[in-house]
């Protein structure tokens, strides 16, 4: 239970997808690193999208590499955090372990102070070492004072006076747009946009199982060096890093948790409701905690997941407050929420107003036996009341002097709600049921 919380917290081995933005950001930290060479980029997506997990799945890769861990250093900065240079700069100088060279130090300006900082990196054999700063919030950098940080980052980046790596992580798209026009220049514009990305089923059900399987020995790989390393410690992405091998199982019960979790993955019930949750939501957050919900509920009593604890939490997700609204109506207004459906299926949700609506339901009323006997004003009465609880709203919001009834509104429900509110309203008549599911309206 422990091993898979912190596997789904900490690990970097959640991350999946996006191979082309890890590829490029890895080749481009390791040229920094390896041949010297310094860059600047800008990871670009929404929350949530995966950006700071991509880059921290980079450097767990790249931090395999012994030469890197020797020749290469960290600085975070938070646009949170930092809110000024001289924060950011006396950040550097404690991240770099340069606060004894500072000492007693009187600089003129911020870019000879910066310029000092990296001179004081360079190795017996006069070759500097290689900086990797990462600016977690960029955007908020861009509203510091003449944007100096970032002026002098670039601009060591671009003059090749020091080999560093310069990369901003934001969830602003015209982030480009907030940088002073000297910044600007020397920036690289090298962009990398991620966006929740849509996978294919069999791939999404191979990642559910990978990460809630038990690892056995020859696959727990050999963290032990990294997650010691003193280097990595104050660095926030690799706080408290997961490390597998601190977990030992027994080998019969690796199988059998393995297995459950292989026939688990199989089950069609379980992958209509995984299927259920990524149509809610693509990104890897929401799917971690549903997953993290799951591996809560273990206990000595329920030492495995079953099918019956995933339907379950499933259902919880499932549960549509509109949907519950839509229960409470009356059957005239549903009938009226079902006229709207048509409509909207019929002309691509083209906006409608009541004489529109009372038209296709007075055709429905003319053949059925329980809406025979209603009248003009107790349908106008319903639909007031829809638009009342807002399941219909005006189409435009300017004031007219329009009738009431020739006032053109639009549907503010999704056909799935309908379709869940007519298999689940009480004693709902069959020609109104049988009316909602004909094609020919």
């Amino acid at each position: 239970k422990k091993f898979l919380k912190e596997r789904l917290q900490k690990s970097v081995s959640t991350f999946y997808g996006h191979e082309i933005g890890w590829k490029s950001v890895r080749d481009l930290v390791g040229r920094t690193s390896s041949t010297g060479e310094s860059n600047s980029i800008l990871l670009v997506g929404p929350r949530g999208s995966g950006k700071s997990t991509l880059l921290t799945s980079v450097l767990d890769s790249l931090l395999a590499d012994e030469n890197f861990c020797r020749n290469t250093l960290f600085a975070f900065l938070s646009g949170l955090i930092h809110t000024d240079d001289r924060l950011a700069l006396k950040s550097i100088t404690i991240q770099l372990s340069l606060t004894n060279d500072v000492a007693g130090k009187v600089f003129g300006s911020f870019s000879e102070n910066l310029a000092f900082l990296l001179a004081c990196l360079k190795a017996g054999d006069k070759k500097s070492k290689s900086v990797v700063f990462i600016l977690d919030e960029f955007d908020l950098f861009c509203s510091h004072h003449n944007q100096t940080l970032l002026y002098n980052l670039f601009d060591v980046a671009q003059s090749y006076q020091a080999p560093i790596c310069v990369i901003g992580i934001t969830c602003r798209l015209d982030v480009i747009e907030l940088l002073e026009k000297r910044v600007k220049s020397r920036f690289s514009h090298r962009q990398i946009f991620l966006f929740p990305e849509e996978i294919e089923e069999e791939v999404r059900m191979k990642f559910l199982q990978t990460i809630l399987s038990l690892p056995t020995e020859a696959e727990v790989p050999n963290q032990q060096k990294i997650s010691n390393s003193s280097k990595l410690e104050k660095f926030p992405c690799f706080e408290n890093l997961f490390n597998p091998c601190e977990y030992k199982f027994s080998e019969n019960y690796v199988h059998v948790w393995n297995m459950n979790i292989e026939k688990l993955c199989g089950n069609p019930h379980i992958r209509a409701c995984i299927q259920q949750l990524y149509e809610y939501d693509v990104c890897q957050a929401p799917i971690k905690t549903f997953l993290y919900r799951l591996v809560s509920r273990l206990n000595t009593s329920n030492p495995i997941i079953t099918s019956e604890s995933v339907l379950q939490i499933a259902a919880s997700y499932n549960y549509d407050n509109k949907v519950a609204l839509l229960c409470g109506l009356s059957v005239l207004e549903l009938c009226l929420v079902i006229a709207m459906k048509h409509h909207s299926e019929i002309y691509d949700r083209d906006p409608f107003n009541f004489e529109i609506i009372l038209s296709r339901f007075s055709k429905f009323a003319k053949s059925s036996t329980t809406m025979l006997s209603v009248e003009q004003p107790m349908v106008l009465k319903a639909y007031e009341y829809l638009k009342n609880l807002e399941i219909i709203v005006p189409a435009n919001n300017i004031a007219t002097k329009t009738k009431k009834e020739f006032q053109m509104h639009k549907l503010l429900l999704t056909y799935g709600q309908i379709k869940q509110t007519l298999t689940k309203y009480q004693a709902l008549p069959t020609e109104v049921l049988q009316w909602a599911h004909s094609t020919l309206v």
